[in-house]
């Protein structure tokens, strides 16, 4: 008896541990995880005390959303989880207002 799912094959071609993805679905790219060495980012928000999140300052929530109006994940941006939370909660509060439009893309 076949131990895969009904309805198709795998996307890993039926090896366990691949992940799909090129490289094997290690962080530093290849076979091995040789490649090139990534950084932990640093939250914005721990390291400078100073900074602060304000669902009035859209300016300042510009670069956690996309171009297409998403708010960008915390492993894109670098921010921890209670920060992101924050930011999160911000540009809703700031979408309900309207400082920041839901969408940027016009359909007409």
């Amino acid at each position: 008896m076949d131990s895969r799912r009904p309805g198709g094959s795998s996307s890993a071609g039926g090896r366990p541990g691949g992940g799909g993805r090129p490289g094997g679905g290690r962080p530093g790219g290849g076979p091995g995880g040789k490649g090139r060495f990534m950084r932990k980012r640093v939250c914005r928000f721990c390291k400078n005390e100073d900074v602060k999140i304000d669902y009035k300052d859209a300016k300042a929530l510009r670069p956690y959303i996309t171009e297409r109006g998403r708010i960008m994940p915390s492993r894109i941006t670098g921010t921890c989880a209670k920060h992101q939370r924050a930011i999160s909660t911000a540009i809703k509060r700031a979408r309900n207002i309207a400082l920041i439009p839901y969408t940027t893309i016009s359909m007409g």
